[in-house]
């Protein structure tokens, strides 16, 4: 593909997928209600939202400000440039992880690389690079996975799964064979957390058993409710945006996907798996409910998305609206810390 194909669909995505025609469908988080407790006995400006990142990694786990983090967007395009900037910017303010779009471009045509060079505004914070898991079928491997890290001197590797996306996809690579071994040898002795994710459609109770038998430890849902990659590339695609609308009804919600990776950490016995929601989540209490639900940390893409088109300022105005909801939940449950947090029992509305 041409660097000017390549910069046409990137332009393309971000336009459709920050669309409120793109945010399709419900996370699940409307089914579930937080018990009020009217004497929570604790002091709110002594509510500690900190954790770590990834949860459960040891001394690879880096000390952040609050449970959420400025999930995987965007790169490879000039506009990119300017939303990845004020993304760095503001996360290294607030102290929270962020990840990049994929890096495949960069690879590929390394005069893409500027649009992701991020570490110089966020010299402290996690970042995750990110790539998709399909490529290692087309020409990529450890090395390749490697020099991703290294371009944003990343602390963690996000691998994407999207094989809805990508068939979908006009440019989309299809070819989803032998996956599974060939991401094992690399998981094996790589230097940073690898993490898998879906990109809106969910992972499954059995998919996340099989990539933990591989040793996968940290999981993000990515499910179905927020920005819709089905209609995303149905509308890129001449004659087939039938396809794009049919699909976005396809998918699992993040809430239930949060649920089964709890599922596994619980019967695995796995204190080391970290699991992160994403896919829909809009507000602090969102993200609280999905701490509740068993995850680690919770992702928002869409709405940093929209936020970096404005400005640095924008971004961190919505970073304190997210911090402060999520710290009313907090106090609204008697929640003193994000592990207080993660013993409260939501109650489900049928």
């Amino acid at each position: 593909m041409s660097k000017s194909n390549t910069e046409r669909r990137k332009k393309e995505h971000l336009k459709i997928a920050l669309s409120d025609e793109a945010q399709i469908g419900s996370a699940g988080f409307e089914k579930y209600r937080f018990v009020h407790n009217a004497l929570p006995e604790i002091d709110f400006d002594k509510i500690d939202t900190s954790t770590t990142f990834p949860a459960n990694a040891g001394k690879l786990g880096k000390k952040v400000s609050y449970p959420f983090f400025i999930s995987c967007m965007t790169g490879g395009l000039e506009k990119g440039t300017v939303i990845n900037r004020n993304l760095a910017k503001a996360a290294q303010k607030y102290n929270i992880p962020m990840g990049v779009g994929s890096l495949r471009a960069a690879l590929e045509r390394p005069g893409l690389a500027k649009t992701f060079e991020i570490r110089k505004y966020a010299p402290d914070v996690p970042l995750m690079a990110n790539v998709g898991l399909v490529q290692l079928n087309y020409g990529f491997g450890r090395n390749e996975l490697q020099k991703c890290v290294d371009l944003i001197r990343a602390d963690a590797l996000v691998v994407h799964v999207n094989p809805i996306q990508e068939v979908i996809q006009p440019e989309g690579d299809r070819n989803f064979e032998h996956l599974l071994p060939k991401l094992e040898r690399i998981v094996k002795n790589f230097p940073v957390p690898v993490i898998v994710k879906e990109v809106g459609f969910g992972l499954s109770k059995d998919v996340i058993e099989r990539l933990y038998n591989i040793g996968i430890r940290t999981f993000d849902t990515a499910g179905w409710g927020g920005t819709n990659w089905a209609y995303t590339e149905g509308e890129r695609r001449d004659g087939f945006s039938h396809l794009g609308r049919l699909f976005s009804d396809w998918g699992i919600p993040t809430t239930e996907s949060v649920k089964y990776a709890a599922e596994v950490k619980k019967e695995k016995k796995a204190q080391d798996i970290t699991i992160l929601a994403s896919g829909g989540v809009r507000t602090g209490i969102d993200v609280a409910k999905s701490l509740a639900l068993g995850a680690d940390l919770a992702g928002l893409a869409a709405p940093f998305g929209k936020a970096a088109l404005e400005s640095e300022q924008s971004v961190c105005e919505l970073i304190e609206t997210i911090a402060y909801e999520l710290k009313i939940a907090m106090f609204g449950v008697g929640a003193r810390g994000i592990q207080d947090l993660k013993q409260v029992k939501l109650q489900f509305i049928n």
